[in-house]
């Protein structure tokens, strides 16, 4: 019988790099997979991909799967619903891999309460005016988006005591190696 595998819930603020350093350890970490969201927002032109990225539902698709339980979680960011599909995770689980939920703080307690052997992951950036940099280097916001984007991080960063551990992204190899190192960890225990 396979052992059931770990879930791993990731947040940060928009822009701290979490996608980037998970796609780094995924290609040093075997086991694991990547649980994909359903959202209601826009896909950013050349970056998202139905299916791959997010799962895009319309506000009423959205709202027929809560209405059926179909989401561990969801939630309302930034004016757009977002959502973990139940099945798939626990599917995933039950087949012995680490699933890798990567979420919003509100969803990922929402999660905790329901699945407490849950480990909270919280990526910060090493400062705020990193955070900032970074979120205008990506072109993809406006200006009103960008001081929303900041306005939720600093809230964020004050519910990094409620997670398991903490990951600050100074640089994509270090964050990487310092997310390896938890997984490891996770997995001996």
């Amino acid at each position: 019988m396979k052992k059931r595998g770990n879930l791993l819930v990731v947040s940060g603020p928009a822009g701290v790099g979490k996608g980037t350093v998970l796609r780094s350890a995924f290609e040093k970490l075997d086991g694991m997979c990547y649980s994909i969201s359903c959202t209601t927002r826009e896909p950013r032109p050349n970056l998202d991909i139905d299916g791959i990225t997010y799962y895009f539902l319309t506000k009423e698709d959205f709202a027929t799967r809560i209405s059926q339980n179909c989401f561990l979680e969801y939630a309302v960011v930034h004016g757009n619903f977002y959502g973990t599909p139940r099945d798939k995770v626990l599917h995933d689980l039950n087949n012995g891999l680490d699933v890798v939920l990567e979420i919003d703080v509100q969803g990922a307690l929402m999660v905790k309460q329901k699945m407490p052997d849950a480990k909270l992951i919280f990526f910060a950036p090493p400062s705020e005016e990193e955070l900032e940099r970074r979120l205008r280097s990506r072109g993809t916001e406006d200006e009103s988006t960008i001081k929303l984007r900041l306005k939720n991080a600093r809230w964020e960063m004050n519910q990094i005591d409620k997670y398991d551990y903490k990951v600050v992204n100074d640089s994509v190899t270090n964050a990487t190696e310092k997310f390896i190192d938890i997984v490891k960890n996770i997995r001996r225990s």
